[in-house]
């Protein structure tokens, strides 16, 4: 479907010149300077990211092809899910011992020290549980807009005050804007990083710029949940930051490149103050089922998965991100396990005829244009969005 005025072959020509540049073969900045998606240009006034359906929600059990939540549909691994099998008979004891030995060897990937790390039944049980702890007495919490909502959704619950950032047109953080916003009631600064649901990625870089100006003044959250999904993961992480001292609070899943969001399992990464802060208030790990952890345990050990999952989540990716450039549309370069593409129709629209066909995807209004998000599936899945969107969009 075109622009009313707009004929189709001159729609396709702009979008085709406007189109962000192609993952491969790309440079990390020359991915970053991709031009901006239709309706994405940065904006200065007031608004922010509106998830919205207009339907009912999926049957989720009966799609054909579920891309609309970001889970990995290769995992959990069989290492996982044996390891799971055989926990099962220790159900009915506590979870202390294995809490010890995992954050044991978390401690040691990171390289800091156990008193660094919390347990907790998945990254959002982070994200809100450090919302409640900085945000009961109001203040404001700054991060980008668009950006994940979890943490901001808490903290505004509880009487706390959003402060929205538009991304740069390059799909990056705006730090500098953000560091301004910055005053005497900033309980929070978030960072999410990759970004959801552009899937893009500011480089580290800036961020640890930007973390040691401005974490003296307010704790900044980063949220890396995508990160293992890079080629070098370890590049790209704030973790140093944490080793140097500062006040940044990062968080990790097991959702995404485990393939585990179902079995609710991820970690902090913190100075021990902010460790006890949320440890002062609940008891995370009491959260966490035994057959969970050590499902978790045989994972990480599991790096012929995790590669695999990289691997195909890479691949798939490129896929959909060239297809979705066929049919007109102008998706922006992901470092995730999902696109965000611009739509020329209504979201109700889209989301009515993917459904229709047995397909899920998660429709957006952001500053008011319609977006699609599509996660990444297994091939079959990808190929049968692929047609329906063709079929829609035609």
């Amino acid at each position: 479907m075109t622009t009313p005025g707009i004929s189709r072959r001159a729609w396709l020509k702009r979008s085709t010149v406007t189109a962000g540049a192609v993952l491969t073969g790309m440079t990390l900045s020359e991915s970053l300077l991709a031009k901006p998606a239709f309706g994405m240009a940065p904006f200065k006034g007031n608004y922010h990211l509106l998830e919205q359906y207009h339907i009912a929600p999926p049957d989720m059990e009966n799609l054909k092809a579920r891309l609309l939540a970001n889970e990995n549909p290769w995992g959990p691994s069989k290492k996982a899910v044996a390891a799971i099998g055989l926990a099962a008979a220790k159900g009915n004891r506590y979870v202390y011992s294995s809490c010890l030995k995992m954050i044991e060897i978390l401690a040691e990937k990171e390289g800091v020290a156990k008193e660094n790390i919390l347990l907790a039944p998945g990254s959002t049980d982070v994200l809100e549980k450090v919302a409640f702890a900085l945000c009961r007495n109001g203040g404001n919490v700054i991060s980008a807009d668009p950006s994940y909502m979890s943490l901001v959704n808490t903290a505004t619950s509880i009487g706390a005050t959003w402060k929205n950032i538009p991304l740069r047109a390059d799909y990056a953080h705006d730090l500098t804007s953000m560091a301004g916003a910055v005053d005497a009631q900033t309980k929070l600064v978030y960072i999410c990083n990759p970004n959801n649901p552009t899937g893009t990625l500011t480089p580290i870089a800036e961020i640890q710029t930007f973390c040691r100006q401005v974490a003296s003044k307010a704790p900044i959250f980063i949220d890396e949940a995508y990160l293992e999904l890079l080629d070098a993961p370890e590049s790209q992480t704030a973790v140093s930051l944490v080793k140097e001292g500062h006040d940044v609070i990062i968080s990790r899943t097991f959702s995404k490149i485990h393939g585990m969001a179902g079995l609710r399992i991820g970690y902090m990464i913190a100075k021990p103050e902010r460790v006890k802060m949320i440890q002062d208030l609940v008891r995370t790990e009491m959260g966490i089922s035994v057959t969970s952890l050590e499902g978790a345990l045989a994972s990480m050990q599991d790096t012929e998965f995790q590669m695999f999952t990289r691997t195909n989540t890479k691949k798939n990716r490129e896929y959909v991100f060239q297809e979705l450039k066929k049919a007109g549309l102008n998706p922006i370069p992901s470092y995730t396990s999902f696109v965000l593409f611009p739509l020329q129709m209504p979201v109700k629209q889209m989301m009515d005829g993917m459904l229709a066909k047995g397909v899920g995807i998660r429709g957006y209004d952001i500053h008011g244009k319609p977006y699609g998000r599509v996660s990444i599936g297994t091939m079959d899945e990808l190929k049968l969005f692929v047609k329906t969107l063709n079929e829609i969009v035609s």
